[in-house]
């Protein structure tokens, strides 16, 4: 079978289409699914990149999305011809995070090998049902980004009808939270530098758009937008770079979700503001599969579907991970084959 592999130690021209051997047959407990799809995320490119380092030849991508082909002994959850969706963390079931999620150890595409294969067999808790009609591109967004999103707002963040949410910017992550509190009755606000990317997040339904270029102090904008109280539950994808504006915009009692570190590893933080706004900061990654599944009913009967800005062949890989990194994407890339 054909595999999308990185080289050590790492880099998007380390990145070849290999032979593997077929995984086989399910055993116990197991299921053999034909994945026909994966989606891009930037822990992806950090392990492809070599940020993030992995063993030499390991089969890269977290999101795997396909169709059940056979069921081993005691599997009752899938049967062969369904649509199902990998997740992050196969380990974690349910309930609270806990040792095991603390680090990439048996995440797909890092500490394991990934979905960027054309057959994978797995145990059957490394998967959920995906949406009902969805195309196998679509679901691969679910893994990562989406889940991400729905833990932020929805697990942790207790949104409700009203609320007001902050985005940053809009790649995966940030799209999809965009779609879940405006399913969610809530009023959204999205920043980003371009013009034409706040008008794309304006049709999906964002109420306010914010320029971080023309407005370098958008916490204060945030704060003007929402007659000086602040947003309910901000996504903060940034990092460093942008949490001291994040907290100047979240509201006293708020909840900012920590997801990414697109400005960096470490950084000041206003302590000062943060206990005033005696809000919760809080960091997270990705989520559990009872999580997924939660988010999975959601979206089928939401009838909600995401937002995919390029979708590459497997040969491409490396190709995606470029327009990845130019930044110039609106949602998520995909990779379908």
């Amino acid at each position: 079978m054909k595999a999308a592999i990185v080289n050590a130690p790492g880099g998007l021209e380390r990145i070849l289409l290999r032979d593997l051997p077929d995984p086989g047959q399910p055993g116990p407990g197991q299921v053999r699914v034909a994945v026909h799809a994966t989606s891009l995320n930037y822990h992806d490119l950090l392990v492809a990149n070599g940020a993030i380092p992995t063993r030499d030849g390991r089969v890269l991508m977290s999101d795997g999305a396909g169709v059940v082909e056979a069921v081993g002994s005691g599997v009752t959850e899938f049967r062969p011809g369904d649509h199902v969706v990998s997740c992050f963390f196969p380990q974690w079931a349910d309930g609270a995070a806990h040792e095991l999620v603390g680090n990439f150890a048996g995440t797909p595409g890092d500490g394991i090998d990934g979905f960027a294969v054309q057959f994978a067999v797995r145990p059957a808790s490394a998967f959920t049902l995906a949406p009902r009609g969805w195309s196998h591109a679509e679901a691969a967004t679910i893994t990562t980004a989406g889940l991400t999103a729905w833990r932020a707002l929805i697990a942790d963040g207790r949104l409700k009808a009203g609320d007001t949410v902050l985005t940053l910017g809009t790649g995966g992550v940030s799209i999809a939270a965009l779609q879940i509190a405006k399913m969610m009755g809530a009023i959204v606000i999205v920043t980003s530098s371009s013009n034409d990317k706040l008008e794309r997040a304006r049709a999906l339904g964002a109420d306010h758009c914010i320029n971080y270029r023309q407005e370098p102090d958008w916490g204060r904008q945030v704060r003007a937008l929402t007659g000086g109280k602040g947003a309910d539950h901000i996504v903060e994808v940034g990092g460093p770079g942008t949490l001291a504006q994040s907290i100047e915009a979240v509201r006293v009692g708020g909840h900012i979700s920590l997801i990414g570190v697109l400005t960096g590893r470490q950084g000041d933080v206003p302590t000062s503001v943060l206990m005033a706004r005696q809000a919760r900061l809080q960091g997270l990654i990705v989520g559990s599969r009872r999580q997924q599944q939660d988010y999975v009913a959601a979206l089928t009967q939401a009838g909600l579907r995401p937002v995919i800005d390029r979708t590459f062949t497997l040969d491409r890989l490396a190709d995606a991970f470029r327009l990845q990194q130019a930044g110039s994407h609106f949602g998520k890339i995909c990779v379908a084959w």
